[in-house]
């Protein structure tokens, strides 16, 4: 899978729940700015797992704790890049 295939499913995730074409999203947008509360963050997090078949560390009560950067999209695709490079190790 490559890079750009991993945005665009990230970012189609995120829109999806944002409920926002995926054209309005950009790697610097932050969950906030898209409308997204920490229910909608969960759900983001469970489908992008679902999607690639990886596992986030996160932690739903504590989202800014851990390992795992959701402080942009950005951060977010580069995250999910890195579980699944980890992944095929």
């Amino acid at each position: 899978m490559s890079s750009n295939d991993i945005d665009q499913k990230v970012i189609g995730i995120i829109a999806e729940q944002a409920l926002l074409d995926p054209s309005e999203i950009t790697r610097d947008s932050t969950l906030e700015e898209l409308g997204i509360d920490s229910l909608g963050l969960v759900e983001c997090i469970f489908a992008i797992e679902e999607a690639f078949d990886i596992s986030i560390p996160f932690n739903a009560n504590e989202p800014t704790e851990g390992d795992f950067d959701i402080s942009s999209v950005d951060k977010i695709i580069l995250g999910v890049e890195q579980l699944i490079a980890d992944q095929k190790g």
